[in-house]
């Protein structure tokens, strides 16, 4: 018996019908970001792996795949099997996601963008996660992001861009959720968590929704912070949502929830929700963080936040920068089947009608239909023309020698 032949584990093959959905997806989603002024770039697979793990990816560093050096000898894999750095081997690696390339693209490009750049990244990241349904080891990522602008015009116009592009792929009921880093590192200061402790207390936040409130508690307790009234505490900001802003507590940053309530009254037609208990679980971001859920997902669909610190650990300097990614693979699994290409044509021959007399009629159909395809008729016709309808061929016509018949629908 032959050996299965199948990808690797979360990795997918695409057939036409799939591949057709999702370049259908992907070129909406680019035609509204470039109609709201962004450009597309393109940086390397690969990164530098110092830079992929500079300890602002979060956990996604973790999941990081490494590539080894070139040339490595007997002596070079005792010397790191004996240095206990498990990145000894490597000097590249695989990006985990399109923001930390984008930092260094900015960095090394600077002086031939504008001021304030305004970034398409589409393609595909890679993460040694454990499958399951909606989490891939190798998925497509769609970001834009706006570096340069320190003000929320660069907020404002990224969730207006972002909830445009799936308003366009006919996704309703979507609703964007906001916090802001300032808001929970003056959270955490009054439940006397400071220091080394602070990162790994939002990393533990950020698993609200996976292990419930006391879950996140005695983790937190686990780190030394004092949990007394945490579960009544969580409770109160989770259902507390624009209100909380209303009469704000002492401890809430001001300029951060200024921010956000000129968000929600400059985006009416935005489901915008402010949720206090939002981390993102990234360790660059350092203000606005958002987050795209929906009522057919389970998990989100997209986020992204500000990061102004990221670029100067590359460019020696700071710059404003702050982006938005749709979850693609987990949007498609929202939309529906159609692969949205519009009219598509099936020229049927049999066996015998010379070459120069097919060429001649697929070049006059393609004047009407823009996409033809030449295929041999077969004995079972009603079983052909459903299969070609499933791939989305909309209409069929015959050819014979005398030429292209009238074309008749495939439904």
């Amino acid at each position: 018996m032959a050996a299965p032949v199948n990808p690797p584990r979360g990795m997918r093959d695409f057939l036409p019908a799939e591949k057709a959905k999702r370049e259908h997806a992907l070129a909406t989603i680019r035609a509204v970001y470039r109609a709201h002024g962004f450009d597309e770039i393109e940086a390397p697979a690969l990164e530098e792996v110092g830079r992929l793990h500079a300890g602002i990816g979060g956990d996604n560093e973790k999941l990081a795949y490494s590539v080894l050096k070139r040339g490595l000898t007997p002596e070079d894999l005792g010397a790191a099997a004996n240095s206990g750095d498990p990145l000894a081997l490597a000097d590249l690696g695989l990006r985990y996601d399109l923001t930390v390339p984008l930092a260094r693209f900015y960095a090394t490009n600077q002086a031939q963008l504008p001021p304030v750049f305004r970034a398409i990244q589409v393609g595909p990241v890679w993460r040694a996660e454990r499958p399951q349904r909606g989490r891939y080891r190798q998925f497509v990522q769609c970001d834009i992001d706006v570096l340069g602008e320190p003000g929320a015009i660069a907020e404002l116009e990224l969730i207006a861009a972002t909830t445009d592009a799936l308003a366009a792929l006919g996704l309703d009921g979507v609703h964007v959720r906001v916090n802001d880093r300032r808001i929970l590192n003056r959270l955490l200061v009054t439940w006397g968590v400071a220091g080394d402790a602070a990162p790994r207390a939002l990393i533990t936040i950020d698993k609200l929704d996976k292990i419930g409130v006391p879950g996140v508690v005695g983790e937190l307790a686990e780190l030394g912070v004092d949990t007394a009234g945490l579960d009544d505490a969580f409770a109160r900001l989770a259902s507390a949502g624009w209100d909380l802003l209303v009469d704000p507590p002492a401890w809430l940053d001001a300029d951060a929830y200024g921010d956000l309530l000129a968000l929600r009254d400059a985006l009416p037609a935005v489901d915008l929700r402010f949720d206090p208990t939002l981390v993102r679980g990234m360790g660059y971001y350092t203000g606005t963080i958002f987050e795209l859920a929906h009522p057919g997902s389970a998990s989100s669909v997209g986020g992204g936040g500000r990061y102004d610190g990221m670029i100067g650990r590359f460019l020696g300097r700071d710059v404003p920068a702050v982006g938005f990614s749709i979850g693609f693979e987990r949007i498609l699994d929202l939309l529906p089947d159609a692969s949205g290409e519009g009219a598509a044509l099936v020229l049927l021959h049999e066996a015998g009608v010379p070459a120069a007399a097919l060429l001649a009629a697929k070049r006059e159909a393609q004047a009407v239909a823009g996409r033809v395809r030449l295929e041999r008729a077969r004995k079972n016709r009603k079983g052909q023309l459903d299969a070609l309808a499933a791939e989305g061929f909309t209409a069929f016509a015959t050819v014979t020698a005398d030429g292209l018949g009238e074309q008749r629908p495939l439904t």
